[in-house]
């Protein structure tokens, strides 16, 4: 049976909040969960329902070219603003940064579904990944403020579903309300959802511990941040779509990203406060978790991109057919995370399962990528299956790693940070094998549209595409590794045992 959990209430003016206790049952931590998970799955489901009901936004507002905006905007804002709302949620606390969030998600949604412009909707799509990006970030925070870091492990399966979740139901629900219904229906829904979760959030919220400081904003770290990693994905989302990877509109933008990064580094070694804490930057617990996950967790969503493409054009499935042959990848993800976030609470040596999974994910991948040109669907089916649960193995335990690693005051910087650098490599890998899969296809130097249609086009010339999805796979096994490396470098170190306590270093 769950215990009660004693936490901190702050004095009003105190540098460091602290107060009375106040006591959180298991009630309340599940009202808190609810709200949490409610608040994360609008942004998430938001990523995914938009795109297969773009057809008819392109029909409705007469406007095909500028399609791809209308997912590019919302991730490029919901990557970027990932680290301010953490920043933010340090200062002021977190539950007027998730109402906040939430308000300018469910507003910006209105604003969406009545979008007569594709130009309105590409803004209103921007404002609303600024609001959806911070949800998955501060749920992770808020998690980590009300259950003890050897516990919080087990409750990390919950994030995992609803990316889960979010991955299957997004395309179908899009879809479905596109076709039977209106486009505008894949935003008004959030106006329920959103109202419940603001709802939830804002009573059960306010007995949250509370850990801001008096400190005071780095705005020039953050813009400087912003705009590096705004810069970075800009050239990874035009790269071999709306132009030439070597055009000088991409390189432009690669080599204003690298000197923007520069600035922002020298920024964080002088500023008195910097955006993001130096004690979090060279953390090695906290470097290495979020190493590992660009490579590793990057690398997770790349294939989720390309597999469905690899269904189709190698196995020949039809589009919804290939959803359901993704199933055993994704829904592996989360019995992963399950079994890991599990093993967490009862084995000291917690990292050991992280590494049997990747490591066994690295084996399986490579034998995918020797394989592939004669492989039927059934054993791809079954090493994806190996693949997703030794993938959902990394996510608890890196999570709660960083989480365990440092203050409380640090936690919502902490936890943001480490989703930033983790979205961030999603988007550089997606680039990166993309660009290895138009490159083997022989299509790099034209524009036929969509990676889909160049699939399309190449097997419609006679190309041999399993070969070159090989060479995908292939590619996809060396980053694993790459990310290996920085989790065996992590530091196993001790769970603290009660939510209270200090990070021990």
């Amino acid at each position: 049976m769950e215990e009660a959990l004693t936490i901190e209430t702050p004095r009003p003016g105190a540098a460091a909040v602290s107060g009375p206790a106040v006591e959180l049952s298991p009630a309340d931590i599940k009202r808190i969960i609810v709200g949490v998970i409610l608040a994360m799955m609008l942004g998430a489901l938001d990523q995914t329902i938009v795109a297969t009901a773009l057809p008819s936004i392109g029909d409705d507002l007469g406007d095909v070219i500028h399609l791809p905006w209308v997912v590019t905007a919302y991730l490029l804002s919901g990557t970027v603003a990932t680290p301010l709302y953490g920043k933010l949620a340090d200062i002021v606390g977190r539950r007027k940064v998730v109402l906040a969030a939430i308000a300018i998600f469910v507003l910006s949604s209105i604003v969406a579904a009545l979008s007569r412009t594709m130009w309105l909707l590409i803004f209103a799509r921007f404002l609303q990944g600024a609001g959806g990006g911070g949800l998955i970030a501060l749920g992770q925070t808020v998690i980590g403020d009300v259950i003890a870091p050897r516990e919080r492990g087990r409750y990390m399966v919950y994030f995992a579903f609803v990316f889960m979740t979010a991955s299957i139901a997004g395309p179908v629900l899009g879809g479905v309300l596109s076709e039977h219904l209106h486009w505008s229906f894949i935003f008004w829904i959030n106006l329920p959802l959103g109202g419940i979760a603001f709802f939830i959030s804002g009573g059960i919220l306010k007995r949250l511990p509370r850990h801001e400081r008096p400190h005071k904003i780095d705005w020039i770290g953050a813009l400087l941040m912003v705009a590096a990693s705004g810069s970075l994905m800009l050239s990874l989302s035009w790269g071999g779509d709306e132009y030439p990877w070597a055009s000088p509109q991409v390189i432009g933008l690669l080599v204003a990203s690298l000197v923007l990064w520069l600035l922002f580094t020298g920024r964080l070694l002088t500023a008195p406060e910097p955006f993001v804490p130096l004690a979090v930057m060279f953390n090695s617990v906290v470097a290495n978790a979020t190493l590992s996950n660009f490579f590793i967790v990057g690398c997770s969503v790349a294939l989720t991109i390309y597999l469905p493409i690899y269904f189709q054009a190698a196995l020949h499935l039809t589009a919804s057919q290939s959803g359901l042959a993704l199933m055993p990848f994704v829904a592996g993800s989360v019995v992963g995370a399950q079994l890991s976030g599990r093993a967490m609470t009862y084995f000291t040596h917690y990292k050991r399962t992280p590494v049997a999974g990747v490591g066994i994910s690295i084996i399986a991948t490579a034998i995918l990528a020797a394989a592939c040109p004669h492989l039927t669907l059934l054993p791809v089916e079954i090493l994806l299956g190996i693949i997703g649960v030794s993938f959902g193995t990394i996510f608890p335990v890196t999570t709660v790693s960083v989480q365990n690693a440092v203050q409380p005051h640090q936690l919502g910087t902490t936890t943001a940070t480490y989703n930033f650098f983790r979205s961030l490599g999603g988007a550089v890998l997606v680039a990166a094998l993309g660009a290895i899969l138009i490159g083997g296809l022989g299509v790099g130097g034209e524009h036929i549209g969509s990676l889909e249609q160049m699939v399309a086009e190449a097997a419609r010339r006679g190309t041999a595409v399993a070969p070159v999805f090989s060479m995908v796979f292939a590619a996809s096994a060396v980053v694993q590794a790459i990310g290996y490396v920085f989790l065996i470098a992590m530091k196993e170190v001790p769970l603290r045992t009660t939510r209270a306590e200090g990070a021990k270093r």
